[in-house]
């Protein structure tokens, strides 16, 4: 598009133009009027040249190029303007400027070496892995949590360095997907400017996401907008935070790399895309309230504590005669409260069938909704993952027609099928062949496969999907295998299946089962399994036969040592 000045020089010109054919005389009384200065880009004028700012990181509005100025150039996050002489050809190192916040990017070495969680005992081969990483202030990393799960060793590369530095990994926040990393390496840490965040981003705003993808070694830049902006669910935390969708490609190695704006400042943590044969280029992006948060729990506690939640299952209140039944005014709205965690702190307050009308002053739509900005709505479980651990907020209640308000301390979820074991190695216990096991999200993961929630047993996938835990030490505990020996001929066919009660003691966790089993002074070891099957094994032989079984099977031990601690 051209500029208006110059369209409107144009018309002017073709005006008040004389004809070249036509030159003044020289016999003329008048003098001749002084030549008018030539607009911009005429031709035979050498073009103006244009340096970038000596602040390169003080944004700026892009003005529109004039005819015969050379049109910017977008080189990572601000835009430069560089201008190409048609006298003398200028070098490559003029036209390539570097922009400060693309050397923040850093390219991510891991090596990892997972457990095996179906033979406890062992630990898959090792494996490396490359993904992204950039500079924040106070010489720290940032990355995604899946970037360094299971880390035997952390590697980083500034762009453009043949050296690979050595990192400690400070935090790890499996909910949201984040890492925090350092370097002790003082050369690490030359010659880099930190990257600075933005604001949250609108729809429609431009963002470019950079880091070393799949297909090189270099770093890479990819485009696009952002085109939504909800509740997403993480798939590494198993967990639903504030999340943007954007529309540039994001992927394998993209993982935590910047996702910056047009002025040159992160919005985001590129973390994970939609793999759908009915979806093109859909890409996730962990917004700054979400880092801001991680950042701040850590710097707060000197750890990654979590995101605390509001400890229900509720209903939405859409229905009108749902809510005229449950003694609603015209005017109130909420959601009802379904049930509520046995070892979440609000349920000394809270009960089924209670109506939450706010939470910290803010109202809850029929639908769970709350304002977000002009235009925009979003889950009030937004609002609940804004707070830190311990916090507390006010929430309002309608309780048989009564509005009550509640003081909760928030904390985050027990779950009786935990959704990581943190780092930890599995922890199991080995009894005349019988494999027994706490069930968790890596374990039915590695049992049954990534789709383990369409392959998994319906009781596992419910009690995991539904069931919520007594006390907080309330495990899942299963026997997962078991290893063929004489003494237990007949129940070789047991397998994933849950542990109900020994000689007749309900079985609450996994060292509670241990301490049972290793304190037993009866004669016969009972274990009650669902589907109402019995094991039954005598005590004396079953201790003297675990030892040969466990040689047999070149087991170390037949206890981790988590429960012998």
């Amino acid at each position: 598009m051209d500029d208006p000045s110059s369209a409107s020089n144009k018309r002017k010109r073709k005006r008040g133009r004389k004809p070249k054919a036509s030159p003044p005389s020289p016999d003329r009384s008048s003098p001749s009027p002084a030549p008018a200065a030539a607009p911009a880009g005429r031709r035979g004028r050498k073009p103006r040249r244009h340096e970038a700012p000596a602040d390169a990181d003080a944004p700026r509005p892009p003005s529109p190029p004039r005819r015969g100025e050379p049109k910017p150039v977008a080189n990572g996050c601000d835009t430069v303007a560089v201008a190409v002489s048609e006298a003398a050809p200028v070098s490559w190192d003029e036209v390539v400027r570097v922009v400060p916040c693309m050397d923040a990017v850093v390219k991510v070495f891991c090596v990892h070496t997972e457990p095996n969680f179906s033979l406890p005992w062992q630990r898959k081969r090792q494996y490396s892995s490359s993904s992204s990483g950039f500079i924040i202030g106070d010489r720290r990393v940032l990355t995604n949590a899946h970037s360094v799960e299971h880390y035997t060793q952390v590697k980083l590369k500034k762009r453009g360095s043949d050296t690979k530095y050595l990192a400690t990994v400070l935090a790890i926040g499996t909910e949201c997907d984040i890492a925090l990393l350092t370097v002790s390496d003082d050369e690490f840490w030359e010659g880099v400017s930190p990257v600075e965040f933005g604001t949250l981003p609108a729809l429609q705003d431009a963002v470019t996401v950079v880091g070393y993808p799949i297909g090189g070694d270099t770093i890479s830049v990819t485009s696009g907008v952002v085109s939504r902006i909800e509740i997403l669910s993480y798939v590494h935390g198993s967990t639903e935070l504030l999340g943007l969708q954007i529309d540039a490609a994001i992927n394998s190695g993209n993982s935590g790399g910047p996702a910056f704006n047009d002025r040159g400042k992160c919005v985001g943590i590129a973390f994970q895309s939609l793999k759908h044969e009915d979806a093109e280029n859909i890409g996730y992006v962990i917004p700054t309230p979400v880092i801001t948060h991680f950042i701040q729990d850590y710097e707060k506690a000197g750890e990654y504590t979590g995101f605390p939640i509001l400890g229900i299952e509720w209903q939405k209140m859409e229905n009108p005669d749902l809510r005229k039944s449950m003694g609603m005014k015209p005017d109130q709205k909420g959601v009802r409260v379904r049930r509520v965690e046995p070892t979440a702190p609000e349920s000394g307050c809270l009960q089924p069938s209670d109506i939450i009308l706010s939470f910290d002053g803010v109202d809850i739509a029929n639908d769970g909704t709350v304002p977000f900005r002009h235009g925009e709505r979003i889950g009030f479980s937004y609002l609940v993952s804004q707070k830190y651990t311990g916090e507390k907020a006010l929430v309002k209640v309608l309780r048989d027609s009564k509005v009550h308000e509640f003081k909760i301390r928030l904390a985050t979820h027990k779950r009786l099928v935990a959704a990581h074991v943190k780092g930890r190695p599995p922890s199991y216990y080995i009894v005349a062949g019988f494999v027994f096991a706490a069930v968790s999200v890596p374990y039915l993961r590695s049992e049954y496969g990534k789709d383990y929630e369409y392959d998994a047993p319906v009781k596992l996938l419910v009690k995991h999907l539904h069931s919520m835990a007594e006390s907080p030490d309330e495990q899942l505990v299963v026997v997962s295998q078991v290893l063929v020996a004489d003494i237990n001929i007949g129940y070789e066919e047991i397998v994933n299946t849950q542990v109900l009660a020994f000689n007749g003691q309900p079985v609450k966790n996994l060292k509670n089962l241990v301490t049972m089993v290793e304190n037993c002074k009866d004669e016969f070891l009972k274990f009650d399994l669902e589907y109402d099957q019995i094991v039954v094994l005598e005590t004396k032989t079953a201790k003297a036969a675990t030892q040969d079984i466990l040689t047999t099977h070149c087991i170390p031990s037949a206890m981790s040592d988590d429960l012998k601690a």
